[in-house]
């Protein structure tokens, strides 16, 4: 296996990781701020040196909604940077960067064109029989 790909895997097992964590982590701060109800983790990313991680965040209500939330959430980054810390095993922590997710909104445009075809190529098919 050449190292970059090795590289790769590690990465994704460590964002992977920083997902499942962070996701537990936001839950239980959700139960308890109100404010950041509705807000929901779409993916995390590592940076090349993996020395931030960048959360995705999707709000239903949309960007302008995520701006106010992440006010408030950027109170909670030194607490959360410190819970990741004893959770994972390494040397650094990762520097954490909320984000809105667009891609989110993007997949499910893309989907619901795709059902919308696959209803009416169904249609089509029963209307030939």
């Amino acid at each position: 296996m050449n190292p970059s790909n090795l590289s790769n895997i590690k990465r994704s097992q460590k964002e992977s990781l920083l997902l499942k964590e962070l996701s537990k982590m936001l839950h239980e701060l959700m139960l308890d701020d109100k404010e950041l109800s509705g807000l929901f983790i779409n993916r995390v990313e590592l940076s090349k040196n993996k020395g931030a991680c960048i959360v995705y965040f999707y709000d239903p209500q949309g960007p302008s909604n995520f701006e106010t939330k992440k006010r408030r959430l950027i109170l909670y980054k030194p607490s959360l940077r410190r819970a990741i810390a004893m959770t994972l095993d390494g040397r650094y922590t990762p520097e954490l960067v909320f984000a809105y997710d667009a891609q989110f909104e993007k997949q499910q445009r893309i989907e619901n064109i795709l059902e919308k075809v696959k209803n009416d190529f169904k249609k089509d098919s029963n209307e030939e029989e």
